[in-house]
Protein backbone atom coordinates (compact mmCIF):
# COMPACT_ATOMS: atom_id res chain seq x y z
CA UNK A 1 0.00 0.00 0.00
CA UNK A 2 2.75 2.75 0.66
CA UNK A 3 4.33 1.16 -2.50
CA UNK A 4 1.06 2.39 -4.27
CA UNK A 5 0.92 5.55 -2.48
CA UNK A 6 4.49 6.29 -3.38
CA UNK A 7 4.00 5.51 -7.49
CA UNK A 8 0.86 7.32 -7.01
CA UNK A 9 2.75 10.68 -5.63
CA UNK A 10 5.37 10.14 -8.66
CA UNK A 11 3.16 9.91 -11.25
CA UNK A 12 1.21 12.96 -9.98
CA UNK A 13 5.02 14.93 -9.70
CA UNK A 14 5.26 13.78 -13.02
CA UNK A 15 1.98 15.24 -14.74
CA UNK A 16 2.57 18.23 -12.79
CA UNK A 17 5.63 18.92 -14.30
CA UNK A 18 4.45 17.86 -17.60
CA UNK A 19 1.42 20.50 -17.13
CA UNK A 20 3.69 23.26 -15.86
CA UNK A 21 6.12 23.27 -18.89
CA UNK A 22 3.11 23.10 -21.51
CA UNK A 23 1.95 26.23 -19.51
CA UNK A 24 5.08 27.74 -19.91
CA UNK A 25 4.22 27.90 -23.72
CA UNK A 26 1.12 30.06 -23.30
CA UNK A 27 -0.75 27.00 -25.08
CA UNK A 28 -4.52 29.27 -26.05
CA UNK A 29 -2.15 31.93 -27.41
CA UNK A 30 -0.19 29.26 -29.39
CA UNK A 31 -3.91 27.52 -30.45
CA UNK A 32 -4.70 31.90 -32.09
CA UNK A 33 -1.52 31.60 -33.79
CA UNK A 34 -1.76 28.55 -35.71
CA UNK A 35 -5.20 29.40 -36.68
CA UNK A 36 -4.10 33.13 -38.31
CA UNK A 37 -1.53 31.01 -39.55
CA UNK A 38 -2.67 28.60 -41.22
CA UNK A 39 -5.59 30.99 -42.40
CA UNK A 40 -2.93 32.59 -44.08
CA UNK A 41 -1.64 29.50 -46.20
CA UNK A 42 -5.50 28.85 -47.38
CA UNK A 43 -5.99 32.56 -48.63
CA UNK A 44 -2.24 32.67 -49.86
CA UNK A 45 -2.44 29.44 -51.94
CA UNK A 46 -6.17 30.26 -52.67
CA UNK A 47 -6.81 26.75 -52.30
CA UNK A 48 -6.30 24.37 -48.98
CA UNK A 49 -2.55 23.54 -48.41
CA UNK A 50 -1.62 19.60 -48.32
CA UNK A 51 -1.42 17.86 -45.44
CA UNK A 52 2.53 17.53 -45.69
CA UNK A 53 3.08 21.17 -45.74
CA UNK A 54 0.17 22.17 -43.47
CA UNK A 55 1.72 19.48 -40.81
CA UNK A 56 5.32 20.57 -40.65
CA UNK A 57 3.99 24.38 -40.79
CA UNK A 58 1.88 24.25 -37.87
CA UNK A 59 4.33 21.87 -35.73
CA UNK A 60 7.50 24.45 -36.30
CA UNK A 61 4.91 27.30 -35.43
CA UNK A 62 3.65 25.90 -32.48
CA UNK A 63 7.30 24.90 -30.87
CA UNK A 64 8.81 28.19 -32.17
CA UNK A 65 5.49 30.12 -30.52
CA UNK A 66 5.54 27.56 -27.61
CA UNK A 67 9.34 28.31 -26.87
CA UNK A 68 8.97 31.39 -27.42
CA UNK A 69 6.23 32.15 -25.07
CA UNK A 70 8.89 30.54 -22.63
CA UNK A 71 11.39 32.41 -22.98
CA UNK A 72 9.15 35.57 -22.37
CA UNK A 73 8.07 33.87 -18.94
CA UNK A 74 11.55 33.56 -18.35
CA UNK A 75 12.05 37.10 -19.13
CA UNK A 76 8.67 38.42 -17.38
CA UNK A 77 9.41 35.80 -14.15
CA UNK A 78 10.04 38.82 -11.74
CA UNK A 79 7.03 41.18 -12.80
CA UNK A 80 4.62 37.56 -13.04
CA UNK A 81 5.90 37.23 -9.52
CA UNK A 82 4.00 40.59 -8.45
CA UNK A 83 0.27 40.58 -9.90
CA UNK A 84 -2.48 38.31 -8.52
CA UNK A 85 -3.49 37.20 -12.19
CA UNK A 86 0.25 35.84 -12.91
CA UNK A 87 1.91 34.93 -9.91
CA UNK A 88 0.94 31.50 -9.87
CA UNK A 89 2.77 30.57 -13.27
CA UNK A 90 5.01 27.61 -13.03
CA UNK A 91 8.20 30.03 -12.87
CA UNK A 92 7.18 32.83 -10.28
CA UNK A 93 5.37 30.15 -8.10
CA UNK A 94 8.92 28.10 -7.80
CA UNK A 95 7.13 24.82 -9.09
CA UNK A 96 10.08 25.19 -11.92
CA UNK A 97 13.48 26.37 -11.99
CA UNK A 98 14.55 29.29 -14.32
CA UNK A 99 17.21 28.04 -15.95
CA UNK A 100 15.12 24.86 -17.14
CA UNK A 101 12.31 27.15 -17.82
CA UNK A 102 15.00 29.06 -19.98
CA UNK A 103 16.51 25.63 -21.79
CA UNK A 104 13.06 24.83 -22.52
CA UNK A 105 12.22 27.70 -24.48
CA UNK A 106 15.26 27.73 -26.28
CA UNK A 107 15.45 24.34 -27.26
CA UNK A 108 11.71 25.15 -28.45
CA UNK A 109 12.32 27.85 -30.59
CA UNK A 110 15.31 26.12 -32.41
CA UNK A 111 13.33 22.59 -32.60
CA UNK A 112 10.54 24.85 -34.75
CA UNK A 113 13.06 26.97 -36.66
CA UNK A 114 15.19 23.75 -37.77
CA UNK A 115 11.58 22.09 -38.84
CA UNK A 116 10.40 24.97 -41.14
CA UNK A 117 13.81 25.29 -42.49
CA UNK A 118 13.99 21.85 -43.10
CA UNK A 119 10.50 20.45 -44.26
CA UNK A 120 9.22 23.79 -45.24
CA UNK A 121 11.42 26.71 -46.65
CA UNK A 122 13.89 28.97 -45.45
CA UNK A 123 11.67 32.21 -45.68
CA UNK A 124 9.32 30.80 -43.30
CA UNK A 125 12.04 29.85 -40.83
CA UNK A 126 13.44 33.51 -41.27
CA UNK A 127 10.23 34.98 -40.75
CA UNK A 128 9.65 32.81 -37.38
CA UNK A 129 12.87 33.99 -36.34
CA UNK A 130 12.16 37.28 -37.05
CA UNK A 131 8.90 37.19 -35.18
CA UNK A 132 10.98 35.48 -32.20
CA UNK A 133 13.16 38.81 -32.22
CA UNK A 134 10.48 40.97 -32.32
CA UNK A 135 8.39 39.35 -29.90
CA UNK A 136 11.14 38.88 -27.24
CA UNK A 137 13.83 41.78 -27.56
CA UNK A 138 11.72 44.51 -29.00
CA UNK A 139 8.42 44.03 -26.95
CA UNK A 140 9.21 41.88 -23.95
CA UNK A 141 12.74 43.38 -22.92
CA UNK A 142 12.23 46.74 -24.57
CA UNK A 143 8.80 48.12 -25.22
CA UNK A 144 6.75 46.41 -22.29
CA UNK A 145 8.74 48.11 -19.56
CA UNK A 146 8.99 51.51 -21.43
CA UNK A 147 6.03 53.11 -22.79
CA UNK A 148 2.20 52.93 -22.54
CA UNK A 149 2.04 52.34 -26.39
CA UNK A 150 4.15 48.80 -26.35
CA UNK A 151 1.06 47.04 -27.39
CA UNK A 152 0.94 49.15 -30.42
CA UNK A 153 4.23 48.62 -31.40
CA UNK A 154 4.83 45.08 -29.93
CA UNK A 155 1.44 43.77 -32.19
CA UNK A 156 3.44 43.54 -35.23
CA UNK A 157 4.73 40.37 -33.19
CA UNK A 158 1.56 38.32 -33.09
CA UNK A 159 0.86 39.57 -36.68
CA UNK A 160 3.57 37.54 -37.68
CA UNK A 161 2.45 34.38 -37.85
CA UNK A 162 0.31 34.81 -40.76
CA UNK A 163 3.52 35.86 -42.67
CA UNK A 164 5.25 32.72 -41.82
CA UNK A 165 1.80 31.06 -43.36
CA UNK A 166 1.65 32.51 -46.39
CA UNK A 167 5.38 31.82 -46.64
CA UNK A 168 5.42 28.34 -46.02
CA UNK A 169 1.92 27.90 -48.58
CA UNK A 170 3.66 30.07 -51.79
CA UNK A 171 7.30 30.38 -50.81
CA UNK A 172 7.32 33.83 -51.02
CA UNK A 173 5.49 37.29 -49.56
CA UNK A 174 3.35 38.99 -51.71
CA UNK A 175 2.25 42.98 -51.19
CA UNK A 176 -1.37 41.46 -50.28
CA UNK A 177 -0.50 39.54 -47.18
CA UNK A 178 0.94 42.80 -45.62
CA UNK A 179 -3.33 43.49 -45.52
CA UNK A 180 -3.54 39.95 -43.38
CA UNK A 181 -0.77 41.65 -41.07
CA UNK A 182 -2.38 44.84 -40.32
CA UNK A 183 -5.61 43.30 -39.70
CA UNK A 184 -4.11 41.26 -36.83
CA UNK A 185 -2.18 44.75 -35.86
CA UNK A 186 -4.83 46.43 -35.76
CA UNK A 187 -6.65 44.14 -33.89
CA UNK A 188 -4.32 44.03 -31.44
CA UNK A 189 -4.14 47.18 -29.25
CA UNK A 190 -8.25 47.16 -28.60
CA UNK A 191 -8.13 43.57 -27.35
CA UNK A 192 -4.81 44.36 -25.12
CA UNK A 193 -6.73 47.38 -23.42
CA UNK A 194 -9.67 45.94 -23.02
CA UNK A 195 -7.85 43.25 -20.85
CA UNK A 196 -5.45 45.51 -18.99
CA UNK A 197 -8.70 47.93 -17.72
CA UNK A 198 -9.79 44.66 -15.84
CA UNK A 199 -5.95 44.37 -14.61
CA UNK A 200 -5.27 47.85 -13.61
CA UNK A 201 -3.78 47.12 -10.85
CA UNK A 202 -1.68 44.65 -11.61
CA UNK A 203 0.40 46.07 -13.97
CA UNK A 204 0.76 49.64 -11.98
CA UNK A 205 1.58 47.08 -8.75
CA UNK A 206 4.19 45.55 -11.41
CA UNK A 207 5.21 49.49 -12.44
CA UNK A 208 4.06 48.22 -16.28
CA UNK A 209 3.56 51.00 -18.20
CA UNK A 210 -0.02 50.35 -20.09
CA UNK A 211 -2.19 52.77 -21.13
CA UNK A 212 -4.88 52.91 -18.25
CA UNK A 213 -2.20 53.04 -15.66
CA UNK A 214 -0.42 56.40 -17.48
CA UNK A 215 -3.13 57.72 -18.75
CA UNK A 216 -6.38 56.79 -17.33
CA UNK A 217 -9.33 55.00 -18.39
CA UNK A 218 -11.03 57.49 -20.53
CA UNK A 219 -8.20 57.99 -23.05
CA UNK A 220 -8.02 54.01 -22.92
CA UNK A 221 -11.33 53.79 -23.99
CA UNK A 222 -10.92 56.29 -26.66
CA UNK A 223 -8.07 54.53 -28.31
CA UNK A 224 -9.97 51.34 -28.10
CA UNK A 225 -13.02 52.93 -29.88
CA UNK A 226 -10.15 54.91 -32.70
CA UNK A 227 -8.31 51.50 -33.42
CA UNK A 228 -11.44 49.42 -33.77
CA UNK A 229 -13.23 51.61 -35.95
CA UNK A 230 -10.12 51.77 -38.53
CA UNK A 231 -9.74 47.86 -37.92
CA UNK A 232 -13.70 48.01 -39.30
CA UNK A 233 -12.58 50.32 -42.27
CA UNK A 234 -9.50 47.93 -42.97
CA UNK A 235 -11.53 44.90 -43.38
CA UNK A 236 -13.87 46.47 -45.22
CA UNK A 237 -11.45 47.11 -47.74
CA UNK A 238 -9.83 43.73 -47.79
CA UNK A 239 -12.29 42.44 -50.67
CA UNK A 240 -10.99 45.38 -53.04
CA UNK A 241 -7.20 44.34 -52.50
CA UNK A 242 -7.92 40.54 -53.57
CA UNK A 243 -8.37 39.33 -49.62
CA UNK A 244 -12.01 38.25 -48.75
CA UNK A 245 -14.73 37.79 -51.12
CA UNK A 246 -18.64 38.73 -50.60
CA UNK A 247 -18.74 36.08 -47.76
CA UNK A 248 -16.01 37.79 -45.99
CA UNK A 249 -17.54 41.55 -46.91
CA UNK A 250 -20.67 40.65 -45.77
CA UNK A 251 -18.89 39.04 -42.09
CA UNK A 252 -16.53 41.96 -41.75
CA UNK A 253 -19.81 44.45 -41.67
CA UNK A 254 -21.62 43.04 -39.37
CA UNK A 255 -18.99 41.70 -36.89
CA UNK A 256 -17.15 45.24 -37.25
CA UNK A 257 -20.50 46.32 -36.45
CA UNK A 258 -21.19 44.95 -33.75
CA UNK A 259 -17.35 45.28 -32.21
CA UNK A 260 -17.54 49.28 -32.57
CA UNK A 261 -21.03 49.07 -30.75
CA UNK A 262 -19.26 47.41 -27.87
CA UNK A 263 -16.00 49.64 -28.03
CA UNK A 264 -18.60 52.58 -28.54
CA UNK A 265 -20.13 51.60 -25.23
CA UNK A 266 -17.58 50.99 -23.13
CA UNK A 267 -16.75 54.70 -24.32
CA UNK A 268 -19.54 56.24 -23.09
CA UNK A 269 -20.65 54.49 -20.01
CA UNK A 270 -16.86 52.98 -19.06
CA UNK A 271 -17.01 50.24 -16.16
CA UNK A 272 -14.84 46.54 -15.88
CA UNK A 273 -17.67 44.96 -17.34
CA UNK A 274 -18.26 47.04 -20.40
CA UNK A 275 -14.10 46.65 -20.79
CA UNK A 276 -14.64 42.36 -20.77
CA UNK A 277 -17.34 42.22 -23.21
CA UNK A 278 -14.84 44.27 -25.67
CA UNK A 279 -11.81 41.71 -24.50
CA UNK A 280 -14.44 38.63 -24.83
CA UNK A 281 -15.39 39.95 -28.26
CA UNK A 282 -12.52 40.65 -29.33
CA UNK A 283 -11.25 37.18 -29.23
CA UNK A 284 -14.60 35.88 -31.81
CA UNK A 285 -14.25 38.89 -33.79
CA UNK A 286 -11.16 37.62 -34.72
CA UNK A 287 -11.19 33.98 -34.99
CA UNK A 288 -14.78 34.50 -36.98
CA UNK A 289 -12.95 36.67 -39.79
CA UNK A 290 -10.42 34.16 -40.13
CA UNK A 291 -12.93 31.39 -40.37
CA UNK A 292 -14.35 33.85 -42.99
CA UNK A 293 -11.50 33.90 -45.20
CA UNK A 294 -11.30 30.36 -45.56
CA UNK A 295 -14.89 29.70 -46.33
CA UNK A 296 -14.23 32.64 -49.32
CA UNK A 297 -11.64 30.37 -50.57
CA UNK A 298 -13.60 26.95 -50.35
CA UNK A 299 -16.71 28.74 -51.63
CA UNK A 300 -14.99 30.11 -54.66
CA UNK A 301 -13.29 27.26 -55.82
Amino acid sequence: MTALKIETGKLNQYYQHTLDFLMLNKPLVVVLLLFTTYTAMVVGLKQLPGFEVTFWTLLGGALSAGGAGAINQYIDRDIDQLMKRTRHRPLPAGRLGSTPGLIYGIGSCLLGLSILAAFVNLLSAALSLAGMVYYLFIYSIWLKRLTAYNIIIGGGAGAMPVLVGWAAATGRLDINVLLLFALVFLWTPPHFWAFSLQHQADYARAKIPILPVLSGEKVTYRQILIYTCLLVVLTLLMPQFGIGDSLFFVCALLSGSLFIFVSLRLFLQGGSTHARHVFLYSNMYLAFLFLALILDVLLGR
